[in-house]
């Protein structure tokens, strides 16, 4: 009796020890202890700009009108801070009573007073250098998340961690993903009914995809939901297992999904319907991209490049809509969402709206999942010419299916997309969605060789990687340069097409985001920040800033002051596989940096130094064309990824190879290559995929690339 008295008593004591640091976490009512589903749902007055997307509609619209369409141009500098990591910048502030938290390359965590500028605490979650080589397009990290007095962190190498947001003190940390295979987390997570919701990556190089939602105050796990059927046929005991059941006949019996997993990783668009209580997961490509061989060109594979809507307090299945069925071109549907009620032919629907990367706009009801309209945002989309209104699936060019036809197709758009990650916006003012696209083609071509088969570094997707490298033809690669732009598509999608459109002469532009000020703010790859009216697409503002941006802009306001914010700094999945060295944008300088606006604002910003493009000294060209050829296949498979198709640099994030001073030191080289000299700044050894001999033979395409391109381009890369 008296033990068990004892033991009772001491349970309750432990409980109220570890509930009062609970309590006191999640009962503070300032700074980010605010934060909760309420706050959430409206986004508040604008002064904090409390997530991601601002609320849970994920529409990144502000209320605020201090600074609008008569007086943006007065816009300047209030302060910025240099950021100490040169890769992609994708995260957008979070702004919560006058504090303001990014996140880094890395996984890095910075907090500043959103006044001055003074930096208050920051976070390294130590993550290995050597991780990057399983992060399909840099080593980026898209922002936190904030409740009830913590933030939270999804790391590259699938760690979720939650933060004093008042110190930057871990409070706990969970292993999300299986340490043994390639995922990785590059997205924000969200925060619903004190749970936290976190993705992954990685179905470029061979995993499962999955969501998890853990207890926002313990991290203890409480539901996950796998986007694809078990390769082994069986149960997970998870929130996913019915439909699974569901989604188990549109895959084939065999196919190298059994091996891979079959990817759809949900690695960006995680949204909360608080008005129906749903839950929308934006589902990612298949792994390998290559229908073919992933599911013998079998089925759509359910649920690939699909909406999935979840009850979020146990992850139950409501319904789905697949925007891209039996995905072969890394033709997501991560990209952000926007909910909102539109009347459409005289009533009002409550829908999500997304832009994928397929190039069609689409309009769902989002309480049945029901396709409403599907237009193109980007002319020339050319695997479907639309949408069966019918039956919602697309009408297919069968040309797109390279696998059944053995022929090359030249897609646009291409994997790249005709919108990637960066933030689009919804202006409920003005009706208009505000899309950062491009026209980017690229060649997809069935890999069949033993070099396209599945390798334990580098990508498995199940093509041929060689398809997507320049020719050595002067006029065609100036041509394709040329030809890939960017546009800024304000989409009515009532009327579904475009209201209005801007050209950019290069891709890779920045997110959106829009104000009650009759505002659209976006930063470009050349490096402006600019702003246009919401309603008419007004130039309104071209501040430079010294370096492409990629990122989505926040607003808040202080002590009766508006503030723009805006992290600046290129890199991602175009710089690093295309790079810039053979067209525009070569110019411009990767400076990573946190920059602040307001009107009057009087700071200025330090000058950047441009790339050094000047002509260099190579090695001499000894390679024979056979040498030349392999090296190139080889180059293809594992190197293009990171540092440019055929050499054509990293887009200032990794080194340009053709200018690297290793090209004419064999030994140099293979210690790079093979011996991982490198491999503490992210540089690992290939030498589970390369010989020494084939490493030197990639050096000696690369100085052959490296010749004929400053013999031929007259750039001197």
């Amino acid at each position: 009796m008296r033990k068990g008295f004892a033991l009772a008593l001491t349970a309750m004591l432990l409980a109220s020890c570890g509930g009062t640091k609970q309590q006191a976490t999640g009962g503070d009512t300032s700074g980010v202890g605010k934060v909760d589903g309420a706050l959430l749902t409206t986004g508040g007055d604008g002064s904090d700009w409390a997530m991601t997307g601002f609320n849970y509609k994920e529409q990144r619209f502000s209320p605020l009108t201090q600074i609008n369409d008569s007086n943006v141009g007065q816009l300047g500098v209030a302060w910025y801070a240099d950021m100490p990591d040169a890769r992609g910048q994708e995260a957008t502030p979070i702004i919560i009573d006058g504090k303001l938290f990014v996140t880094g390359p890395w996984s890095k965590v910075y907090a500043y007073d959103a006044v001055t500028g003074k930096q208050l605490w920051t976070y390294d979650p130590k993550v290995d250098p050597q991780k990057g080589v399983q992060a399909c397009c840099d080593v980026v990290n898209r922002g936190v998340a904030a409740w009830k007095g913590r933030l939270y962190l999804g790391t590259l190498d699938g760690r979720l961690i939650a933060l004093d947001a008042k110190t930057g003190a871990a409070d706990w940390s969970v292993q999300t993903t299986d340490t043994s295979k390639p995922y990785t987390i590059t997205g924000a997570p969200r925060v619903v009914k004190d749970m936290v919701l976190i993705g992954n990556g990685g179905a470029e190089f061979g995993v499962r995809g999955y969501v998890t939602a853990y207890d926002a105050a313990t991290g203890a796990k409480k539901w996950r939901f796998y986007t694809v059927p078990n390769p082994a046929g069986a149960k997970d005991g998870e929130a996913s297992d019915a439909a699974m059941q569901k989604a188990a006949p549109t895959w084939s019996a065999n196919g190298q999904w059994k091996q891979s997993g079959g990817g759809g990783t949900v690695w960006d668009s995680i949204v909360y319907d608080a008005e129906l209580d749903q839950l929308y997961l934006g589902v990612g490509n298949g792994s390998p991209w290559n229908h073919g061989l992933r599911s013998e060109g079998q089925g759509d594979n359910l649920f690939l490049s699909s909406i999935v809507a979840l009850k979020p307090e146990t992850g139950e299945y409501l319904w789905h809509y697949q925007e891209t069925p039996a995905e072969s071109w890394d033709f997501t549907a991560t990209q952000p969402i926007n909910l909102a009620t539109l009347k459409i032919d005289g009533k009002d629907r409550k829908v999500l709206m997304q832009a994928p990367k397929n190039g069609f706009f689409y309009v769902i009801d989002r309480t049945d999942g029901k396709l409403i309209s599907a237009g193109q945002y980007i002319p020339g989309v050319n695997w479907a010419t639309g949408y069966d209104m019918k039956t919602g699936r697309p009408i297919e060019n069968p040309a797109a299916r390279f696998y059944k036809t053995g022929k090359p197709f030249i897609a646009l758009p291409s994997a790249i997309a005709a919108h990637n990650w960066q933030p689009m916006s919804f202006n409920p003012k003005a009706g208009l969605a505000y899309i950062p696209a491009q026209i980017v083609a690229a060649g997809y071509m069935a890999g069949n060789a033993p070099l396209d088969q599945t390798k334990p570094i580098g990508f498995n997707v199940g093509e041929n990687m060689d398809a997507l490298m320049y020719p050595r033809d002067a006029k065609t690669i100036t041509a394709a340069t040329a030809g890939a732009t960017g546009l800024l598509v304000a989409w009515d999608p009532v009327a579904n097409k475009p209201k209005w459109t801007v050209k950019y002469p290069t891709p890779w532009n920045g997110g959106t985001m829009t104000t009650a000020g009759n505002l659209v703010f976006q930063g470009t790859s050349l490096g402006e920040f600019r702003a246009y009216a919401a309603d008419s697409g007004k130039q309104l503002l071209s501040f430079p800033v010294g370096t492409g941006v990629m990122a989505g802009a926040a607003t808040y306001m202080v002590g009766g002051t508006q503030y723009v914010a805006i992290l600046a700094g290129r890199g991602g999945a175009l710089p690093l596989s295309l790079g810039y060295a053979y067209g525009k944008g070569a110019e411009v300088p990767n400076h990573p940096r946190l920059i602040v606006f307001k009107l009057g604002g009087k700071t200025e910003l330090p000058a950047t130094t441009p790339p050094d493009n000047s002509p260099v000294t190579l090695p001499a060209n000894a390679a024979t064309p056979e040498q030349v050829a392999q090296g190139r296949a080889l180059f293809a498979r594992f190197c293009q990824v990171c540092h440019g198709a055929s050499a054509g640099g990293g887009g200032g994030v990794t080194p340009n190879l053709q200018r690297s001073g290793a090209l004419g030191s064999a030994d140099a080289w293979k210690s790079i290559v093979i011996d991982g000299a490198l491999k503490d700044q992210g540089m690992v050894s290939f030498a589970k995929v390369l010989t020494p001999d084939q490493a030197q033979l990639i050096r000696l395409y690369v100085i052959d690339e490296a010749h004929w391109a400053q013999k031929n381009l007259g750039s001197g890369k």
